[in-house]
C-alpha cells in the first residue's frame, strides 16, 4: 500500500500545528495536584466535570477493560465529540499530541492527548492498533439485531443513564473514542477487534482545552478478548473479562499553563450560499414575522 501524504495537513499556525513541548511538559509536570478520583464501575458509565485547564487520566487499575468514551462541552451539549472529524483530522486511533475535535459550527479542540502507556504498542501483525475512531458504542439495537435478543447494559445504554442527571438523553450519545480497544480492517475492509492489550497502571491522559462533561462507559464485552456475538459465547463468558476503570482529575499551576488560551472556533462569516441579506432577517424578526 502506498505512503500517501494525509488528506489533512497542518499549516504553520493552525491549531493542528500544536506545541508539542508545552502538552510535554504537562505530562511530566510536578505542578500538578489531583482533585478528584473516581471509579466506573464494571458494565456501568460515569458521568463527570472537567474544567478548561486541567488534566484527566483515564486508567486500567486493575486490568484490561476497553471504555467507550462521550465528551460535550460543560455549557452548551450542542457542541460536543465529533469523531469522525478527529479520524480525519489526526488518525484513526489516536494517541500523544493529538486533539479531540467537536462539531459543526464550533470545530474547535476540546482535548489534547498529553501522555499514553500505549503509545508504544504501534501496528501489531493484524493490523491493530489501540484507542479507536473507526468503530463506535455497542447498543441494544444491533443486539436485537443480531440475536434477537434484549441487553440493556451496552455502552449506549450506559451512557445514556450516566448523563441523565446533567439533562441530557439518549439523542445526545454520539460517537466515541474507544480507549483502550485494539481494532483494525481486515483484507475485506471489514471491521475487527482484538483483545486490550492493556496491563493493570497503564493510561490515557488528556487536557481539558474548554470546560467539559465528560461520560465513559466500562464496555460489558470487558476486554474484547471474548466475542461479543458469535459462536459459543455466554454472558458468563463476557463478564469474566471485566474489569472497572479509574479516573484522576488534576489540576495544574498556573505557570504551566503561561501562554495557553481556550481555543476559539473558525471565524467562519459567510452565510452557506444563503442569498438574504443579514439585515433582512433581523428586521423581520422584529416584525414578529418568520
Amino acid at each position: 500500500m502506498a505512503n500517501r501524504a494525509a488528506a489533512y495537513r497542518a499549516s504553520p499556525g493552525s491549531p493542528l500545528d500544536i506545541d508539542h513541548a508545552f502538552y510535554d511538559r504537562l505530562a511530566v509536570a510536578s505542578g500538578r495536584r489531583r482533585v478528584a478520583s473516581l471509579e466506573v464501575p464494571i458494565r456501568d458509565a460515569l458521568a463527570w466535570e472537567v474544567p478548561a485547564g486541567h488534566v484527566m487520566r483515564i486508567c486500567t487499575r486493575q486490568g484490561a477493560q476497553v471504555g467507550d468514551f462521550n465528551l460535550w462541552s460543560r455549557h452548551n451539549p450542542r457542541e460536543r465529540f465529533w469523531a469522525s472529524r478527529t479520524r480525519q483530522l489526526q488518525r484513526s486511533h489516536v494517541s500523544t499530541h493529538d486533539r479531540l475535535w467537536s462539531t459543526l459550527p464550533y470545530l474547535r479542540p476540546m482535548a489534547t492527548i498529553t501522555a499514553d502507556t500505549l503509545a508504544d504498542y504501534g501496528v501489531d501483525e493484524d493490523g491493530g492498533r489501540v484507542h479507536d475512531l473507526l468503530g463506535t458504542r455497542c447498543d441494544p439495537y444491533v443486539n436485537r439485531l443480531l440475536t434477537g435478543e434484549d441487553f440493556d447494559f451496552h455502552c449506549h445504554s450506559n451512557l445514556t443513564r450516566a448523563v441523565l442527571p446533567w439533562g441530557l438523553t439518549e439523542f445526545d450519545i454520539h460517537d466515541v473514542l474507544n480507549v483502550f480497544q485494539c481494532t483494525g480492517l481486515n483484507d475485506q475492509g471489514q471491521y475487527f477487534m482484538k483483545a486490550c492489550p492493556a496491563q493493570p497502571g497503564d493510561y490515557l491522559e488528556l487536557f481539558a482545552e474548554i470546560d467539559l462533561l465528560c461520560a465513559l462507559s466500562c464496555c460489558p464485552g470487558g476486554d474484547l478478548s471474548v466475542d461479543l456475538w458469535g459462536g459459543d459465547t455466554t454472558d458468563d463468558d463476557l463478564l469474566a473479562t471485566c474489569h472497572p476503570i479509574g479516573i484522576e482529575i488534576y489540576a495544574l499551576d498556573d505557570d504551566l499553563l503561561t501562554g495557553w488560551a481556550p481555543p476559539t472556533s473558525p471565524d467562519y462569516r459567510g452565510r452557506h450560499g444563503l442569498r438574504q441579506p443579514a439585515e433582512d432577517w433581523t428586521a423581520r424578526r422584529k416584525d414578529g414575522c418568520c
